[in-house]
């Protein structure tokens, strides 16, 4: 089991290399530039996201949509992520991530467009969706497809489960000195209240619960930074001076490239948004609107919520707190900076960081087992969806009493798998997101309803 371990580790440095970041990142300047830089209707697809239309099909509201792709991304990859990659490419990283959340929107776009486009209804009305359908449907290569769901659905239980409730649990017990198990057990239960009634109930919550956790995040690191306005133009000024020039060692900040800046950033922003790997779009299908454009719009506000404000909120935190307390930030690595940064500020910051990282987590947990069982679908058929939701309620709580380091590995090296087929679609495949976005968006009407949906086989 160590050397397969070992194995796992040296696989992961060469699918989460340059080759990977390169291909990530090449896609969103990409569509960037096939789209006419769609990032320009940000602000249109912010208010159609709080919008109804009640004329398109679906299961859940565009906002509940959303909010659930939401919850998945927005995770730990928020907080600790984004520390990590100023331990190790300096404050320069901070702009390096925000740049991918400002081009990962056209992805998140494009796979929305894909996966509302190719989306197939089931007798029962249920609207099933994502880069499976989109490969099966769309370059008609279903073998990619069932790859995509079995990496996805393996990447669930390690991402999107067992890590995400270990951290709690840890996090609980050094805190508040709770046991492991009790922890456990708790969000085992809350866990099985919430998915076992589908995507209809956890969007419900997550309708609730993202609004709440993102808004207090945010509203808390404003707070903070407003302590230390004094000194927030300087931050600015050395987040951006570092992202372009070598930084040296020195005011707390390890010495770092301008390439160790642009790869830890990238890497950081392309993990905690994941636009291009697949998964928001599978949600994104089931929501009810009249046309793919329309839901594509609001799915990409994801990726802006997600890196452009509250990643960008959780680098300035950092980065300004090492600046003016640098003696108190030497030696320490990611994770333990972002929770020494928020301890300088008394009562507000340990507050803001152990509710953010709570919700975050939690919500992951929630949005991820959409996905998972989703896959399971595609692969087993509708008579694995309730095995799947009893699997994902007792991983939880063998998370949370158990230290993963392989499934963590192991689900790093799925979700990087995820990518590939994903990406695949998207870049064969932009001739129509291009002309669908031409139909409904250029030359059209985003109210427009697209031609009546495909129904799936019966065993789908």
């Amino acid at each position: 089991m160590e050397n397969f371990h070992e194995f796992i580790q040296w696989i992961n440095g060469y699918l989460w290399g340059p080759p990977l970041l390169v291909l990530l990142m090449g896609t969103h300047l990409f569509l960037t530039v096939r789209l006419r830089f769609i990032q320009r209707y940000i602000f249109k697809a912010i208010k159609l996201s709080v919008s109804r239309d009640s004329d398109g099909e679906g299961d859940v509201s565009h906002f509940g949509a959303l909010a659930t792709a939401l919850a998945a991304t927005i995770g730990t990859g928020n907080i600790v992520g984004v520390a990590t990659a100023v331990a190790l490419g300096g404050p320069g990283a901070v702009l390096w991530c925000w740049l991918t959340g400002v081009f990962g929107i056209a992805t998140k776009y494009g796979e929305a467009v894909l996966a509302v486009k190719y989306r197939v209804k089931t007798p029962d009305g249920t609207m099933l969706g994502g880069p499976m359908y989109a490969l099966e449907r769309g370059l008609n290569m279903k073998w990619l497809g069932v790859l995509f769901c079995v990496f996805t659905a393996l990447a669930a239980f390690g991402i999107g489960n067992m890590v995400q409730a270990n951290s709690i649990s840890q996090m609980v017990k050094e805190t508040f000195s709770v046991p492991p198990w009790a922890t456990g057990a708790v969000m085992t239960a809350l866990t099985a209240f919430v998915i076992i009634g589908g995507i209809k109930s956890i969007a419900r919550v997550c309708a609730v619960l993202v609004p709440f956790m993102a808004g207090f995040y945010v509203i808390g690191c404003v707070a903070i930074l407003a302590m230390n306005y004094s000194t927030i133009d300087d931050t600015l000024f050395l987040i951006i001076r570092s992202a372009f020039t070598p930084q040296a060692a020195g005011g707390g900040f390890a010495g770092a490239t301008i390439m160790m800046a642009a790869r830890y950033g990238i890497a950081r922003g392309l993990f905690s948004n994941e636009s291009g790997l697949g998964s928001a779009p599978i949600v994104a299908a089931a929501a009810r609107t009249t046309n793919p454009v329309r839901q594509a719009l609001v799915s990409s506000t994801g990726t802006f919520w997600d890196t452009v404000v509250v990643c960008a909120m959780t680098g300035l935190v950092v980065v300004n707190e090492i600046m003016l307390n640098s003696s108190s930030f030497q030696g320490l690595n990611g994770a333990t900076i972002t929770k020494k940064a928020f301890e300088m500020i008394p009562y507000v910051g340990p507050v803001v960081l152990t509710v953010g990282l709570l919700t975050f987590v939690f919500s992951t947990i929630l949005g991820w087992s959409y996905y998972g069982e989703r896959a399971a679908e595609y692969l087993f058929g509708k008579k694995a969806i309730m095995p799947y939701r009893w699997m994902w309620v007792a991983a939880v709580f063998v998370g949370s009493v158990s230290a993963l380091p392989l499934v963590w590995d192991l689900a790093d090296s799925m979700n990087a798998l995820m990518a590939i087929p994903n990406l695949a679609a998207l870049i064969i495949l932009n001739g129509v997101i291009v002309a669908e976005t031409r139909k409904y968006l250029w030359d059209g009407d985003i109210q427009a309803a697209a031609p009546d949906l495909e129904e799936a086989p019966e065993e789908a």
